[in-house]
């Protein structure tokens, strides 16, 4: 850390895992929004009818809405005062999903949050976070892995 540009994430959170969350209802309307969004256009993900068609209980979500659920876990982290993010000085790095079964509306998913890496390049920080998520039944839905950078205050 250079005294010209301090950067306030306590690196000592490297380690740490953040208790599991509350459990997230993942609605047919919510991901038939997210799939708009993000011009996502097939059938499954807006049509319950060709969802089914294709074995799912309803709508399916895009891949990349486990985002969503992510940064609900990621709010963890980042909200908790003694961990030192200034979050107006987060920049969203990289995002990466394993997805271990599609999200599909009805699912009630919860989440884990890991930090697994907190190091300071160039006086920033670089946070690699990990959100395991769940169904509240215990099955493996996503995992997530993000990289936050904190700018220090000069960047």
């Amino acid at each position: 850390m250079s005294p010209s540009n301090p950067v306030t994430v306590d690196e000592s959170f490297q380690g740490r895992v953040y208790p599991v969350g509350p459990a997230v209802s993942v609605t047919a309307d919510a991901v038939r929004a997210f799939a708009r969004a993000v011009r996502a256009g097939h059938p499954a993900h807006h049509d319950a009818e060709a969802a089914r068609a294709l074995g799912h209980a309803d709508v399916v979500a895009p891949p990349t809405f486990a985002v969503v659920l992510a940064q609900r876990a990621d709010a963890q982290f980042v909200q908790d005062p003694a961990a030192g993010v200034d979050f107006s000085r987060v920049v969203h790095g990289e995002q990466t999903f394993t997805h271990h079964r599609p999200i599909v509306a009805g699912d009630e998913v919860v989440a884990q949050l890991h930090v697994d890496r907190v190091r300071v390049v160039a006086g920033n920080a670089m946070v690699t976070t990990r959100s395991e998520l769940r169904t509240a039944a215990g099955e493996p839905v996503c995992t997530a892995v993000s990289t936050l950078v904190v700018r220090g205050a000069d960047s």
